[in-house]
């Protein structure tokens, strides 16, 4: 399906953490057709340029798209002052998602601070075979956790300082998963470093993972050059849109 603009009203606003929004919006058409990864595009008032935000959930009965950000700048600042009941200007769904195996496929999702949203309706797709690695700063910043559990995923806590879960990088919980138990599938979504650990790991167990790439997005439909990133296919080299051809790309594609 082809991307819609419209107005959606908010119908339910949550203040997750400091700085961390959850917005539920009323938009049928859309959360029909949306798929997990995908991402959508909001009109902040007063600002030329949409900011891209991931979806967090879908709940296509009650035609909702549930999605969280982090306010990082005057726009996204200015979304998160919409209230519940104003309208919502936003194109959706917009980007290639992510590729999700049988339900009874063994998944982990990985996801570090802000990348952690897009992987909720990941995990609930596969329910209680799934195995969710979150990585925050601190307790503090900790957000979803209870939500995973909610799905029956298996739920693996980390913090930077150790004041929630345990003490340490996502890229070494996952380490200590696939030493314990296989896996058909990783997903991730959070920083480059963090990306390139997980990708590094997927290759040494022989694992198909897919990455969603965090990157700023001018138009958001590949008509700018603005999310340019380099991908290799078939031996070659070339610059992809993330917005467009992402921000989902299979691992062994992903150049960072």
């Amino acid at each position: 399906m082809a991307y819609q603009q419209g107005l959606y009203p908010l119908i339910k606003k949550q203040n997750l953490a400091k700085n961390i929004y959850d917005f539920t919006l009323l938009c049928p058409e859309i959360a029909k057709e949306a798929l997990a990864g995908q991402f959508v595009h909001i009109k902040a008032d007063g600002f030329l340029l949409r900011r891209p935000i991931s979806i967090c959930g879908i709940n296509r009965q009650k035609g909702t798209l549930r999605i969280v950000f982090e306010i990082r700048g005057q726009g996204t600042e200015q979304i998160a002052g919409i209230n519940e009941g104003e309208l919502v200007d936003m194109i959706a769904p917009l980007g290639k998602g992510f590729t999700l195996l049988a339900k009874d496929k063994k998944a982990i999702v990985v996801g570090g601070g802000i990348g952690v949203p897009p992987m909720l309706e990941v995990a609930s797709h596969y329910r209680e075979n799934a195995a969710a690695i979150i990585g925050f700063r601190n307790a503090a910043a900790v957000i979803l956790d209870k939500d995973f559990e909610k799905n029956w995923n298996k739920v693996i806590l980390c913090t930077d300082d150790g004041s929630a879960g345990q003490k340490g990088f996502v890229t070494q919980a996952l380490k200590s998963r696939l030493e314990a138990e296989n896996a058909d599938i990783i997903y991730a979504c959070g920083p480059a470093l963090m990306l390139k650990s997980i990708i590094d790991l997927a290759n040494e167990y022989h694992i198909k993972c897919e990455v969603s790439l965090e990157e700023r997005m001018a138009c958001g439909v590949g008509a700018c050059l603005g999310c340019a990133c380099k991908t290799v296919k078939n031996g070659e080299e070339f610059f992809a849109h993330v917005c467009k051809d992402g921000p989902v790309f299979e691992s062994k594609e992903v150049i960072l």
